[in-house]
Formats: C-alpha cells, structure tokens, sequence
C-alpha cells in the first residue's frame, strides 16, 4: 500500500532543516547500501550518526509518530533513524530493493517492511528527481510538497529519477510494522479509517463498538510485538 502522508513536518521546521543541511558537509551516498546498490546510486547523504543526522532525526520521527495517518497506516514498531539525502546535477539512485534486515548502529536489527520519504524540498525547485514505484498496479511517480511524506512497501522496486535542475533534498527511513504482511495492514488501515468516518458522522453506539472489537482482534491476532 502507497499512502501520502500531508503536513508531517511544518514549514518552518522545513526552513531550519534544509538551512542547517546547506550549511553542512555531505558524503557519497553509496557509503550505506550494498554492492548491487552502489553500481546505480549516485547521490549525496548526511553521514550515519553525524550528531546533525541524529538531531534532525529525531525531529523526523516524533513528527512521524505523532500523525495519526502514519500510525494508522504503517503500524510502527521500531522506527530506524532517518537518513538524509540529496540529489542535483544528473544524480539519481536506479531501479533497486531495499534489503529486508536492517542494521543500527547499536548492533540490533529491524525488519524493512515500509519505507519511508520525507521531501524537503517542493517539486517546483528541481526537474526530474520522481520517487518511482512499481508494483503489481503499475509505475508511480511521486513528487510532493516539501513537509509531505509517501510511504509504500519496502518490498517494491522504485528508483529516483536523474535530477536535472537544482536541488531535491529529502529524509528517508525504514520501519518495521507491528503487522508484518502489507495486505493485513491495508486491510487494518481501511477498517480503521471507516471506523473514524462512522464515529465523526453517527458517535458511538453498539454496531461501531463491534467493530472497533472486530479490529482490534485482527490486529490482537496478526502483530507482532
């Protein structure tokens, strides 16, 4: 499932990050994927553990945590630390799948079961730089307002295109879900979401507290914790 998460981060929280991240040193972007990786990335990143790279993080995810859109779709467990990454003068990172076992810098590991953008720059400010993803309903291009996040399996082929004007800036992480498989969690997402629209039209009444049992159930009975 592909879901466009609007207003993650705020425009001047948008303003501060990319103003702090031009003012900073960057390193080649193959330094954090592996051999089949680097033969099609070309692209800039913060370094992995860079005290500047933990505290806009940390920023990053709490805003994650904190939309309900987010929560209600992905179902986070553990969240890694969000990357930093930036694209300009024909850079690009080719068709590619994220590896499944993700490594922190503590040692431990964290399943990839959803990836996750979050752009930084508007689509206004450069040409090219598409977030593409294939899956089994086509080729999607995507390219949001600055601020705007677009979740979608870690599982799908995707590639950003060449960037052929100015700069795309962007924070992307990985988080395992708490229901490993992506079809239970669409399903979750869609009861969840009527659940909500039920609620705000009618309240609360019998047949929405059966429902509100009937997904908690399923989720009692498919999470992983």
């Amino acid at each position: 499932m592909m879901l466009h998460i609007p207003g993650v981060l705020s425009p001047d929280q948008v303003k501060s990050m990319r103003a702090r991240l031009a003012a900073t040193d960057w390193i080649d972007g193959r330094a954090s994927v592996g051999s089949q990786g680097a033969q099609v990335k070309r692209n800039r990143q913060l370094a992995e553990g860079s005290p500047l790279a933990v505290e806009l993080g940390q920023v990053v995810s709490a805003a994650l945590m904190a939309h309900p859109l987010f929560f209600s779709s992905v179902l986070p467990l553990r969240i890694l630390p969000p990357y930093f990454n930036g694209y300009a003068g024909g850079e690009h990172y080719g068709p590619h799948v994220d590896g499944a076992i993700r490594a922190q810098r503590s040692g431990a590991t964290v399943r990839a079961d959803v990836s996750c953008t979050v752009f930084l720059s508007d689509p206004e400010e450069y040409d090219g730089g598409e977030l593409t993803v294939i899956d089994t309903y086509g080729t999607h291009e995507v390219k949001l307002p600055a601020g705007d996040a677009i979740v979608y399996p870690s599982s799908s082929v995707h590639e950003v295109r060449k960037v052929e004007r100015g700069e795309r800036v962007a924070s992307f992480l990985w988080v395992q879900s708490m229901v490993r498989d992506d079809g239970r969690r669409a399903m979750l997402f869609e009861l969840d979401t009527n659940i909500q629209a039920l609620r705000a039209q009618h309240g609360d009444g019998p047949a929405l507290v059966a429902l509100t049992g009937h997904y908690h159930n399923l989720l009692r009975m498919w999470a992983e914790t």
